[in-house]
């Protein structure tokens, strides 16, 4: 047996005997009428709802997708700090870090260095991605500090037909804490390896009047590793390989929330920077100097009425901005010269403002009909590249409109058909028209099945449009089409008592028009087109159940094969199987708990066709609460064992895979006055 097999087999006993008794003991539990509930534990027994799915609060046996949901009390007792950990825990997710960015994937797409443009990611429903590169951020760089978390709704497959473009594999939408969460002062301080803190402080409270506010700041800060080995530069010349102090990562962020009657006025903003050691884009190596700078900010305005038996009404207002600024260290020197050292500078600055507005309505009692309009204006799209000479300057505004309706028919009591449509009209290339179709049966109480359709698109972005150097060594396209995909799906739900959930989807799609930077052969520049296309095939398996006594697990195994059609060769960055256990355990009763969560990915392919090792990772966490009055604290350890894994790199990169951080701790502290 091969050494990834071996150790894909010893995940799946470890994950056998535990479950196995735990299983056991949630059918003979019978609690007694008077246990305590919490708000959070009749829900899910009632069967949890999800709002992101079509936009209005349903159950997620109703909802037309398969759906993940990770919450607050989830984030503390795993020891999540980043959207990324907690993504990377979701069925069927993974991720790739380039210590500068990380990249989600999804059914076996994750294109290394694609910006995390094919899932739309929202905070309160308020669209994240930017408008130069319309990349999802889920790093350091992401908008909003996890503790102010209440859930994340994971809604897969494609939703263009209710969110337009980027909603290609899914949607992933963010929701706050409100101010009643916290009812005052909150402090949190954390410390971890690699000369890691951070800090953060919040406010929240509803008053008499209907006021309710929270209001939050947060900093970061990490040295990293200060001394990261890679193999591709080991020679006098690059310090042996070695990149020292090359790995720092800072950040502080501000979030607010304000809600009075029928309003709410919500804002983020974040300013990360962080340097990069892997001399990507072909800079100097062991140079602190190269770096990138992000930052984001948003006001959001939303009014939201129900007029009682005609339409709930939904309006909303925002005003958006982004900047990215890059300084790259080259060596300009001709082979045997001297060393030349220039610093390039790449920086992108958008601006946007938003509305949308909604009506829901109920008709003839079996329909649930949502309309929508909305509209978006790009007034600011602004891309530079310059050291010594400009290479571009490049100034451009777009905007674009659009229109959907979806109704929710309920043909028999048990039988639901869902469908949906949306057009959007670009200023760029024109108009694309996406539906969406749900059948959802359920022949039991507890029993559901979900047979599912969809297609969506993605506008192609204005780096992908007008990004050239001066033809130096690329050029622009701005007649590139919108890539498309074409979903379908089937899933199995299954409810055993009130605690037990089990899950069975298979999916295939199709995506074609696929963006892809490639070699021009009539002048040797680079330049994105229109060319690829990809098929995937999948399965995936997931079992959940959660006692009133607190304990929890959850495990879940995914089958994925995505072939590039132009090659017939398995996509870069695309694993083969995924498979995944949390567990929170209750040591003592409401007071200390235990999180631990397994993750296996099997082996992936470079961009260079070389094999990148699968990997098994242990993360572990204590977590305390009431031992003493308004105090929270947790200890966790992640990558246990110290396990060596790498990730993919990038065409930017000389490395064909990147190293990862081994074991690491971090000490957490909350208080609440």
């Amino acid at each position: 047996m091969s050494k990834q097999g071996s150790r894909f087999l010893k995940f799946v006993i470890a994950s056998v005997l535990i479950l196995f008794p735990l299983l056991a003991h949630s059918q003979d539990e019978n609690p007694p009428p008077s246990a305590p509930y919490t708000e959070e534990m009749l829900l899910f027994q009632e069967i949890p709802s999800v709002f992101s799915a079509s936009k209005y609060e349903q159950k997620v046996t109703e909802a037309p997708s398969s759906v993940s949901i990770v919450t607050a009390d989830e984030i503390k007792k795993y020891g999540y700090r980043t959207l990324a950990d907690i993504l990377n825990s979701i069925r069927g997710f993974y991720t790739t870090y380039d210590r500068n960015y990380h990249y989600l994937g999804i059914r076996g797409f994750s294109r290394p260095g694609d910006y995390n443009t094919r899932i739309l990611l929202l905070v309160n429903g308020h669209r994240i991605n930017d408008n130069i590169y319309d990349s999802a951020s889920i790093g350091t760089e992401f908008i909003l500090d996890v503790d102010l978390i209440e859930r994340i709704e994971v809604i897969r497959g494609p939703s263009s037909s209710l969110y337009g473009s980027n909603a290609f594999f899914g949607v992933i939408n963010v929701i706050t804490k409100e101010g009643r969460d916290m009812k005052g002062m909150e402090m949190s301080g954390e410390a971890g390896s690699l000369d890691t803190y951070k800090g953060r402080l919040s406010y929240g409270n509803r008053f008499q009047n209907g006021l309710e506010m929270l209001i939050s700041g947060s900093y970061y800060g990490s040295k990293g590793d200060d001394q990261l080995y890679y193999k591709e530069f080991d020679n006098p010349s690059t310090n042996y390989g070695i990149a020292e102090d090359c790995d720092n990562d800072k950040y502080y962020s501000f979030f607010g929330r304000l809600l009075f009657l029928d309003f709410t006025l919500e804002g983020g903003f974040v300013d990360r920077d962080k340097t990069i050691p892997t001399a990507s884009w072909g800079t100097v190596f062991n140079d602190p100097d190269t770096q990138t700078i992000d930052k984001k900010a948003y006001l959001d305005l939303k009014y939201e009425h129900s007029f009682t038996d005609i339409v709930d009404v939904m309006a909303r207002v925002s005003y958006n901005y982004y900047y990215y600024y890059g300084e790259y260290v080259f060596d300009y020197a001709d082979s045997g010269d001297p060393s030349y050292i220039v610093t390039n500078k790449d920086s992108a600055e958008g601006r946007w403002w938003g509305g949308e507005l909604q009506f829901t309505k109920r008709l003839l009692e079996k329909h649930k009909i949502i309309s929508g309009v909305e509209y978006r204006d790009n007034f600011q799209q602004d891309q530079k590249n310059y050291d010594e000479e400009v290479y571009l300057d490049d100034e451009r505004s777009s905007d674009l409109w659009a229109l959907y309706i979806q109704d929710e028919f309920e043909i028999l009591n048990n039988l639901i058909l869902n469908a949906g449509v949306r057009h959007d009209h670009y200023s760029t290339f024109g108009g694309s028209t996406n539906p969406r179709l749900a059948l959802i049966y359920s022949p039991l109480e507890k029993t559901t099945f979900k047979f599912l359709y969809g297609q969506a698109f993605r506008a192609p972005t204005a780096y992908e449009l007008y990004y050239y150097d001066g033809e130096i060594s690329s050029k622009a396209n701005p007649d590139l089409d919108p890539e498309t995909i074409e979903t379908y799906e089937l899933v199995y739900e299954q409810y055993i008592g009130n605690n037990l959930r089990g899950t069975i989807g298979g999916f295939f799609y199709k995506a074609k028009d696929l963006i892809t930077l490639t070699t021009d052969p009539a002048d040797d520049l680079l330049v994105f087109e229109n060319i690829d296309e990809v098929e995937a095939k999948g399965l995936e398996f997931e079992l959940e159940n959660k006692w009133d006594s607190g304990l929890q697990c959850r495990i879940s195994y995914t089958f994925q094969e995505t072939e590039d059609k132009t090659t017939g060769e398995i996509l870069s960055n695309s694993p083969k199987h995924l498979a995944k256990l949390n567990i929170i355990v209750p040591l003592l009763k409401e007071k200390i708990f235990g999180g631990i969560e397994e993750q296996y990915m099997s082996e992936r392919k470079s961009v260079y066709g070389t094999d990148v090792d699968g990997f098994f990772i242990t993360n572990l966490t204590l977590f305390s609460q009431n031992i003493f009055k308004n105090l929270e604290a947790s200890a966790s350890i992640y990558n246990l064992f110290d396990e060596k894994y790498e990730d993919p790199g990038s065409e930017e990169h000389t490395q064909y895979s990147i190293e990862q951080d081994g074991l690491a701790y971090r000490f957490k502290l909350t208080y609440m006055f």
